[in-house]
């Protein structure tokens, strides 16, 4: 696992990418159900770019699930439209984590979404654990502290 962050984790960090077609529905807006892919999207990059092996933790033995999720929809995101998911890490504890998201139109800045999640580390047997002090110090570089929120 690497130890070194490539970037400043507490500033969060941007992922763009363009809406699919089957990410919409009849009416031509995404899913809302979408957005929590797009979280996970931010989740994974914000993981790999402050050096974290997400994959080599799990060889370890150690498992984020998600024990809780919100996400607050403000404007629709439409086919073909270039979205920022922009992603950054609140808190950090040993047995759990929260992320916080901000979904934009990247064009105009229009905030499309906000939400956040929280994650417990389990071990294989899906039973709760503290992640070991080596790992957990990765995460916490990274963390702003849990009143850094975006709001519309």
């Amino acid at each position: 696992m690497k130890r070194k962050p490539r970037h400043a984790p507490s500033e969060g960090i941007e992922t763009t990418f363009r809406v699919r077609y089957a990410e919409t529905d009849a009416q031509g807006i995404v899913y809302s159900a979408h957005y929590l892919v797009w979280f996970e999207i931010g989740r994974t990059e914000w993981c790999r770019r402050a050096g974290i092996d997400y994959r080599r933790l799990e060889a370890e033995g150690y498992f984020l699930v998600v024990a809780e999720a919100r996400c607050r929809y403000l404007a629709p995101a439409r086919y073909d439209d270039e979205v920022t998911v922009r992603t950054w890490l609140a808190s950090a504890q040993r047995r759990r984590l929260e992320f916080r998201y901000e979904v934009r139109l990247t064009a105009t800045g229009t905030q499309l979404a906000i939400g956040e999640t929280v994650h417990v580390w389990v071990n294989q047997q899906g039973r709760p654990i503290m992640l070991p002090a080596l790992q957990h110090r990765l995460f916490e570089a990274g963390a702003t502290g849990p009143s850094s929120t975006t709001t519309a």
